[in-house]
Parts: C-alpha cells; sequence; structure tokens
C-alpha cells in the first residue's frame, strides 16, 4: 500500500479529491424508495470512469438493490459480481472493535484498563494510554502509515511484534484523550493485544467469534499466497485508464485494513451487530457512542439531513470501500470498489440519500453560469477547515482554482454568483461574505456535511 493509498484506510474525512461527497437536498417522501434513481446514480460513476465493484442497498430484510458493475478481473473481462470479494481496508476496524469488546464481556481486559497492564515493556510514554484511548484515536500513537520509510517497507513480510515495534519507541502526536488523530498504528496494536490476550491469531479470534456465528462464509484474512475463489482484483485510475494497483503484503495492514469481505456478508455484518447478536446492548452502546470528533470505537456516528448514521471507510492498494447503517429505518448500505478513489462515500451517501426520499443532483446534472473575474477575485484566499486541512483558491486565466491540503489543483464551475461545484468529484464550495461585503468563509458541502472554513 503506498502513502497515498493506506492513508484512505482513514474514514472519509476532508479527502478532497480523492473522496468528496455530494450533498443532499431536502427530504421529501420516503416511504418508496426510488431504486430507478440508485441505479442512475451509481451509473453515473460507472460512465464516468470513477466507479467498478458491487453495490446493496437495504432497508431491514428488504434489499432495494443489488448488483454488480464493471470488473472483478479486467483482463480476463470478468465482471464484479455480488459474490466478488473485496479487500475491505478500514472497515476492518470495526471488527478489531468489536472483538476488543468481546474480550470485555468474557472479563479478559476492560477498555479502561492502561495498556501497559498487558504490556510491561510498553515505553513509559504509553504510562497513561487505556485501551479505550486507542479504540478511539486518541492514545497520540502516531500512526506508521505516515512514517517517511512506510512505502519502502510495505512489500515486506511481518509480524504483529515488529509491526508494534516500528512505533512503540516513536514521540506521542499528544497526551493520551487530549485530541483525536486517526492512528493506524493504534489499530495494529490493538491487533497484538487482541493475540496476547486471547492466545489466538487475529485471523482465527475473528474468524471463530463472528465470520462463523453470524454465517459469515465469504469474509476473511486477505492474503497474497492463499486461492480464494471469486476475489476481486484491484486497480488503480491512471492517465490511460485503470492499472494494476501496487503490491502490499497482507501482514502489514493487519488488524487495521486486512480483511476481505463481500456485500452480502456485510449486510450479515450490521445484522448481526446492530440486531444483538455480536455485543450485549452496553457494549454496543460503548462501540457506537462518540467519544471525539465523532468517532466511536471503529466506526463514526454522525447525523446527516437528521438521520443518524454509524459508518466507515476503508482504502487500500486497488480497493476503497463504504459501509453506512442507518439505525432509525435499518438502513445498509454497502458500496465496495476495486478501483481506488472516492466513489463509494459518494455513491453510499446519494443511495442512503434517495433510500430517505430526499433529491440528489448528481455533477453532470448541474448547469454552469458564467461570473464577472471582478467578482471571482473576492474569493482567491486560503481558508481553513480544520487545524491539518485548507482549502487554496486562486484565479488563474479567469477561472476560480481550488487545491486542498496535500491533494492536486482542480478547476470550480459557477452556478450561482456564490455557488460552486467540482466536475471531477461531486462536491460543492460555497462563499459568504460580512456585512462590510467582505468574503470571510466558505461552506464545503460534502457528504451531507457542512464544513465552514474561514478566511485566513
Amino acid at each position: 500500500m503506498n502513502t497515498r493509498s493506506l492513508r484512505r484506510i482513514a474514514p472519509a474525512v476532508f479527502l478532497f479529491a480523492v473522496c468528496l461527497h455530494g450533498s443532499a437536498c431536502k427530504a421529501q417522501d420516503a416511504a418508496r424508495p426510488d431504486t430507478a434513481r440508485m441505479e442512475e446514480i451509481v451509473q453515473s460513476y460507472v460512465t464516468g470512469k470513477q466507479f467498478m465493484g458491487t453495490v446493496l442497498v437495504a432497508q431491514g430484510d428488504k434489499i432495494l438493490l443489488d448488483k454488480g458493475y464493471g470488473y472483478a478481473n479486467l483482463e480476463w473481462q470478468i465482471p464484479d459480481a455480488p459474490e466478488a470479494k473485496f479487500r475491505l481496508g478500514s472497515i476492518t476496524k470495526q471488527f478489531t472493535a468489536a472483538s476488543i469488546l468481546l474480550l470485555e464481556e468474557r472479563g479478559k481486559l476492560n477498555t479502561d484498563d492502561l495498556v501497559k497492564k498487558y504490556m510491561p515493556d510498553a515505553p513509559a510514554a504509553w504510562d497513561k494510554i487505556t485501551i479505550y484511548n486507542v479504540l478511539t484515536h486518541t492514545s497520540g500513537i502516531p500512526s506508521f502509515t505516515d512514517f517517511p520509510d512506510y512505502r519502502s517497507t510495505e512489500a515486506t513480510p511481518t509480524t504483529p511484534e515488529k509491526l508494534v515495534a516500528r512505533f512503540r519507541d516513536k514521540p506521542l502526536d499528544f497526551q493520551p484523550g487530549e485530541k483525536w488523530k486517526y492512528s493506524n498504528s493504534g489499530y495494529v496494536l490493538l491487533g497484538y493485544l487482541i493475540e496476547k490476550i486471547s492466545g489466538k491469531s487475529y485471523q482465527d479470534f475473528v474468524q471463530e467469534n463472528i465470520f462463523k456465528p453470524l454465517a459469515m462464509s465469504d469474509s476473511g484474512y486477505d492474503s497474497n499466497t492463499a486461492i480464494i475463489p471469486h476475489r476481486a482484483y484491484g486497480y488503480s485510475p491512471g492517465p490511460n485508464g485503470p492499472h494494476n494497483a501496487g503490491y502490499i503484503d497482507m501482514s502489514i495492514p493487519f488488524s487495521a485494513g486486512s480483511l476481505y469481505s463481500t456485500t452480502h456478508d456485510l449486510l450479515l455484518w450490521e445484522q448481526g451487530l446492530f440486531g444483538g447478536k455480536v455485543l450485549s446492548a452496553a457494549s454496543l452502546k460503548k462501540m457506537t457512542t462518540p467519544f471525539k470528533e465523532n468517532y466511536a470505537c471503529g466506526l463514526m456516528v454522525r447525523t446527516v439531513n437528521g438521520h443518524p448514521v454509524i459508518e466507515h471507510g476503508g482504502g487500500i492498494e486497488g480497493f476503497n470501500t463504504q459501509l453506512s447503517y442507518y439505525p432509525d429505518d435499518k438502513l445498509t448500505v454497502v458500496v465496495l470498489a476495486n478501483l481506488n478513489g472516492g466513489a463509494p462515500g459518494d455513491i453510499a451517501s446519494k443511495l442512503a440519500a434517495v433510500a430517505h426520499g430526499e433529491k440528489v443532483v448528481l455533477a453532470l446534472e448541474r448547469k454552469e453560469i458564467t461570473v464577472s473575474p471582478s467578482t471571482l477575485a473576492t474569493y482567491v484566499g486560503t481558508y481553513e477547515l480544520t487545524p491539518d486541512f485548507s482549502i487554496v483558491v486562486t484565479l488563474e486565466d479567469g477561472h476560480l482554482m481550488t487545491q486542498a491540503t496535500n491533494q492536486p489543483k482542480f478547476p470550480l464551475f459557477a452556478e450561482s454568483p456564490t455557488e460552486f461545484f467540482l466536475k471531477v468529484v461531486d462536491a460543492q464550495v460555497e462563499f459568504f461574505k460580512n456585512d462590510a461585503g467582505q468574503v470571510t468563509y466558505l461552506i464545503l458541502h460534502q457528504g451531507g456535511r457542512d464544513t465552514k472554513g474561514t478566511k485566513k
């Protein structure tokens, strides 16, 4: 997994060039989901060569959409189909979190325990880190996927002990519990603890305690050598079309991103998890209660257009994924892609909006207007959305361009004098002025979220 790809193991938060989610409009009648519109949405991404993979939408036990798009193997032109198995990337994390909570229920650990209780030789910097801190990305342990040497090591087989050794002596990014920062290291550490405490390999523990009880027979720990029937091949986009994705040894993502599954198995998982078949009510509440930055235990929990959603995305060489569950109406949306890019998150949010009776406008349906260069010039500047993420707006040859932190530059197209959209991904930017007529902030409309960026 290259550095950029591994970052997509993280939940899709402000990945501007790769994973911008479209916004949805006001709710209408949710009684009859428009499955034809769902199909149009997915096909728009297929036609735009942004997506191939499988999609499933279910309301309770009723399946609304269940199809494959594109190819599981481009060389042999083998179509993607619902039985195709995809690497999950960071959707793996919720299975790791559930495993920790199962061990807690069995009295093997307590999530309030210090990590040092089970790792007496842990460095002094870890003295105050609890298992709960690690579950919620508030431990401060730096993510090894951000290290400068990561790209040179991702193809080399390793062990959980060696993975932990990569980051155990690094300085913390912050003191435990103070802040939130996504850490693949933390979830590797959890897998290490699962093995140490249970006496089983991570692979065996998840198989015996989650996959087998839920009859998830098409799920497992991915392998570079085993023959896995119906496994999809992973591809990355390129200037001349898709190409085979880079190599990563599957011992590297471990408990942070190593599992594979299908849309149907992930529906079984959502039905089992939220149907009380995996965890006790108390454990499930702990798993789905956010601690900081809308993150709970291996899951993001937020509200989109009035609908609570429990979700996570994933990304790994050749694959991007999205799994979303809306508890109020037991709506499950699964989008698994074997082509890298932000389409799964976009598609999932739009399919959910349609299921809720909301209007969705696709990028290709937006109408561009002309805005004077003098007006465009007022929007030039840097807008800070978070301390680590900004959008830079420039005016080049009479056209607004936007560039997010660590992302390529893309043009903005006007829908109104203050509202703009991108064509490469479905996202909108709206500018706002103060009483003096000065532009002071923008709003990024993304995946049902409205995120403010203050002009610096």
